[in-house]
């Protein structure tokens, strides 16, 4: 959960992957144990590496272990359903798929279409692959800013989310910002002068690799939510800038 492990982190493990390259037709039952004979690419622990794939799909198959069902069903039951997030799914049906946007690439003559990914209706990643809105993806922000509750329903105790939000990472560990700690799953700013980060410290939250950005600050009691249709870190700390600018004024 803090991208300490080594599991899919580097040149190296990531070679490995390509020898145990997942099959379309494969769930996190059938790939997991075979992404488990791959080295790691450092000792865990020694420094920090956003493992992109690896990481999290593991840890979605230890959900399937623990709850006896599938990742896609506990989210939707745990999660999803309790906090009324009726638009968020793995794959783009009939239904959905004429609302899906286009994501852009930039390469040197501007933008460039890529092509779109209906998702998958077999394999549920843990690392990536949801498909929802802005909307439907404030509720989860809001859900952790309260310290796990939300609407009369608690998801998630509050020492959980104080465990969290707390830096496991220090920014001292090879691979980390100055400022900017890791803590469970999510970016933590530990100190916002050293980071120059708009948000207070104490924030924490998560960019995704299309475009998505959250952020939770317990401080001004605030949650931000970007989508854009290509990935842009600048856009992201642009508009939480933005954001606090207003608060201030």
């Amino acid at each position: 959960m803090s991208h300490v492990s080594g599991l899919g982190s580097g040149t190296i493990s990531n070679s490995e992957l390509q020898r145990v390259a997942r099959k379309d037709n494969e769930n996190l039952a059938a790939y997991i144990p075979r992404l488990g004979t791959t080295p790691l690419e450092f000792q865990p622990g020694s420094r920090w590496a956003y493992s992109p794939g690896a990481g999290f799909d593991t840890l979605g198959r230890i959900v399937e272990i623990v709850s006896g069902q599938s990742f896609d069903q506990f989210l939707r039951q745990r999660i999803f359903d309790p906090l009324g997030m009726k638009d968020i799914f793995f794959f783009a049906d009939g239904d959905h798929a004429p609302r899906q946007v286009t994501l852009y690439q930039r390469n040197g003559s501007g933008l460039q279409k890529q092509a779109m990914n209906p998702g998958s209706q077999v394999y549920f990643s843990g690392a990536g692959g949801l498909l929802s809105t802005a909307e439907d993806y404030l509720p989860l922000g809001q859900m952790l800013m309260n310290g796990g509750q939300l609407n009369g329903k608690r998801l998630l105790g509050p020492r959980t989310v104080e465990m969290m939000s707390s830096v496991h990472v220090p920014d001292t560990l090879p691979g980390r910002n100055r400022g900017e700690g890791f803590g469970l799953s999510v970016r933590v700013i530990s100190d916002h002068v050293a980071r120059a980060a708009a948000v207070s410290t104490g924030s924490f939250g998560w960019d995704g690799a299309f475009g998505t950005h959250l952020w939770i600050d317990p401080k001004e009691q605030m949650v931000g939510v970007l989508m854009i249709q290509t990935a842009n870190q600048e856009v992201g700390r642009d508009f939480e800038q933005a954001v606090m600018q207003a608060v201030i004024e």
